[in-house]
């Protein structure tokens, strides 16, 4: 009967203790309930309107990045065959030389027929360079513009106004609304 006795006291001890450790459970839950914010709808209110301006702030950054973005593909893509028609330049310059030269030495059949060659590849580069809105600039009788202009002379003409372009020695070109390239000019000095 000891025996049972002492089984007993222990069930009792066991049974205590896991009482104990049941009610300190309890008191460490009730104390974290204690010391966990207790939320005020005005102040979540006011957490969620902020939330919500940060939000609308960020989406309009990116909306306007993509405008940017979009604007400068544009861009790229209106100029991107700038440096070509550049070159090309020289070829419609060789054109129109070659068109002056046989205008001088006009005469015989065979030079009126490469005078005509000639001026039908000329006038094919001129559609493919409108093709690509490439233009020339007209400058015989403007006023200087450093902007579109290069003074290669100055030549004293009293009958014009200073700054005056007389002659154009090699012409100017645009494309869309960028200078390709300057045209060289002489203009008239006071």
């Amino acid at each position: 009967m000891s025996k049972n006795k002492k089984n007993l006291e222990e069930n009792d001890v066991t049974e205590e203790k896991e009482i104990q450790e049941v009610e300190e459970d309890k008191q460490q839950e009730d104390k974290q309930a204690e010391s966990e914010p207790k939320f005020d709808a005005e102040e979540l209110l006011a957490e969620n309107k902020k939330l919500k301006e940060d939000y609308l702030r960020a989406f309009a950054e990116v909306e306007n990045t993509k405008k940017r973005c979009q604007q400068e593909i544009d861009k790229n893509n209106k100029y991107a065959i700038a440096n070509f028609a550049k070159n090309l330049l020289s070829v419609a310059d060789n054109l129109q030389r070659a068109i002056d030269a046989s205008n001088k030495d006009s005469g015989s059949e065979s030079c009126e027929a490469l005078l005509k060659g000639v001026e039908l590849t000329q006038n094919e580069l001129t559609k493919i360079f409108d093709k690509f809105d490439i233009h020339k600039m007209e400058s015989m009788g403007k006023v200087f513009d450093p902007n579109f202009h290069q003074v290669i002379q100055e030549v004293e003409d009293k009958s014009k106004p200073a700054g005056t372009i007389i002659a154009e020695v090699q012409s100017g070109y645009m494309i869309h609304d960028r200078i390709l390239r300057e045209a060289m000019v002489v203009v008239t000095k006071a």
